[in-house]
């Protein structure tokens, strides 16, 4: 191959919408790339696991792989089982040099597609100014993770969000729900809701109910297979690309 292949690991669900999902977001990455081998794989639940393409691309005549975590934060999963299952498959397969990109956030192209979802959910321009926002994302027990979103709703506060409040479905506090009536108690009369996950799932679902419970305005769709989060999976395999480049020539 004259390009390394890229490998998008993402968790995997019992919710089907997750695979379907993500399945439609390396398909958006194949047709923004023609010629670029793009291959799918998941921690659990879904097939195909992660060896078992590995094995698969070492059998065809694969010599490199960029593994790329679907991953929003550098939280348990790419710190510890990622890293974990790769270093296993390095050990079976030693004619395969396997790197890993780094996740995906934080990145513009991600605030890029949250505001696609809050535009396509009804939010137009002149609704900003008066609106607060909820970034609700998964949740983690990891602070580092919890230091990105928070920091995310930072940023995001200064795009002109009347407020901004991150809230977490799992692991972390606030909940959604209790984001919306803080922001309500501030006196924001209209409130937003923007899942900061990339597929549905039981997390996503929990966002969602919350935001219904509190009775948000809006409530935005997950980030899903836009075009922006296909560019973005583009950008990690680029730098990662250049990084093992580097490091072959300093070798």
């Amino acid at each position: 191959m004259s390009h390394p292949a890229l490998l998008v690991i993402a968790h995997g669900s019992r919710d089907p919408r997750h695979a379907a999902t993500v399945h439609a977001l390396t398909q958006r990455v194949r047709a923004e790339r023609p010629g670029l081998r793009v291959e799918t794989a998941f921690l659990e639940f879904n097939a195909p696991s992660v060896p078992r393409v590995l094995e698969r691309l070492a059998a065809e005549g694969a010599d490199e792989v960029i593994a790329l975590p679907l991953l929003l934060t550098r939280a348990f999963h790419a710190k510890t089982d990622i890293p974990s299952v790769l270093r296993e498959a390095r050990a079976r397969l030693p004619r395969l040099h396997i790197r890993q990109a780094d996740v995906l956030g934080p990145s513009p192209l991600l605030n890029a597609t949250l505001g696609r979802r809050l535009r396509e959910a009804g939010v137009r321009p002149g609704d900003i100014p008066r609106t607060g926002l909820v970034l609700a994302s998964a949740g983690s027990s990891d602070p580092e993770a919890i230091a990105v979103i928070a920091e995310i709703a930072r940023e995001l506060r200064h795009t002109g969000w009347c407020a901004v409040r991150p809230a977490f479905a799992s692991a972390s506090l606030p909940r959604t729900e209790d984001a919306v009536r803080a922001l309500r108690a501030e006196g924001v009369d209209r409130v937003a809701v923007a899942p900061y996950v990339i597929a549905p799932g039981r997390l996503p679902d929990r966002i969602a109910a919350g935001a219904e419970a509190a009775g948000a305005d809006v409530l935005a769709d997950v980030l899903g297979p836009a075009p922006e989060l296909a560019r973005l999976l583009l950008e990690r395999y680029d730098e990662a690309r250049v990084l093992t480049g580097a490091s072959s020539l300093s070798a």
